[in-house]
């Protein structure tokens, strides 16, 4: 991807628009590196939001309601392909979820022009991470005999997110708030029942994953904060009404209370929403 005079609207743009999945965490990782070189500009005028085209998709693979996912046992080669193909299309999604952010936040003017280079280089690392995530998933896959696309998956989290396309703090309070803090609370679980399978290989992939989702998680939390502030808004209750009016149902228990604290994300945000239910330390 020529990156040469682009600016980071653009590069972000562009990414959105790559439908290949290796092509697309290839141009993901392109327009991170070229950030961080100072080859990207910052735009002189923002496109708006409302013009953003959704992103593109692959021909595979094929999408189904969320029922029809195929789930098997992680004690067999197929129900471990199963999870790591469902854990790919997660993370193919989330690259476009970060650089949706970059195109159609970056010019928020809640952010301060002191932090919008700040802001776009977190978000633009988010999804550099899901780009590096989602190619060594495939990798593992690869060494299963299987690849991306070749199961079913459904559109849950990019669905999820676009009833937030009209406002960043909507979009900070579903998207790492709620979709990725979910993550934190069972990937700990899927990491254990790899391992008591022998697949060390596969438990080796999510345990990065896992680490590295927390600092997302955090810079969802930051950046919520601080638009929050910017509208002398409440974080605790904004995050609450914005949960409830933009997410189907409540949050699932159990909770990893010590990896959301970890992220910045206190208890009194997130359980006045949840089902009721056990939860974790």
């Amino acid at each position: 991807m020529t990156l040469a005079g682009t600016d980071i609207q653009s590069a972000a743009l562009k990414v959105l628009a790559t439908a290949g999945p290796r092509d697309k965490a290839a141009a993901a990782r392109a327009a991170a590196a070229a950030w961080r070189e100072d080859a990207l500009t910052l735009p002189v005028h923002w496109r708006a939001g409302g013009d953003m085209p959704p992103p593109a998709r692959p021909s595979a693979p094929a999408l189904v309601p969320p029922g029809e996912v195929p789930r098997r046992r992680l004690n067999s080669q197929q129900g471990r392909v199963a999870l790591l193909h469902a854990i790919a299309h997660i993370e193919f999604n989330a690259i476009d979820l970060a650089f949706d952010l970059i195109a159609r936040f970056g010019g928020d003017t809640r952010i301060c022009e002191s932090e919008r280079q700040a802001f776009i280089s977190d978000w633009i690392g988010v999804g550099d991470d899901e780009a590096r995530h989602f190619v060594m998933v495939e990798n593992r896959l690869n060494q299963l005999e299987a690849t991306y696309g070749d199961l079913p998956a459904h559109s849950g989290l990019w669905d999820a997110a676009q009833s937030t396309s009209h406002d960043l703090a909507a979009r900070l309070a579903v998207a790492p708030l709620v979709l990725e803090a979910r993550g934190l609370d069972v990937t700990p679980g899927m990491i254990e029942r790899l391992r008591s399978a022998g697949d060390q290989a596969s438990a080796a992939v999510l345990t990065v994953i896992y680490n590295e989702e927390i600092g997302h998680v955090g810079a969802g939390a930051r950046w919520f904060g601080t638009i929050c502030s910017a509208m002398s808004a409440d974080p605790q209750t904004t995050y609450q009404q914005l949960v409830r009016k933009h997410f189907k149902g409540g949050l699932k228990m159990p909770f990893n209370f010590k990896a959301r604290q970890d992220a910045g994300l206190p208890e009194a945000f997130y359980l006045p929403l949840a089902q009721t239910g056990p939860g974790f330390a």
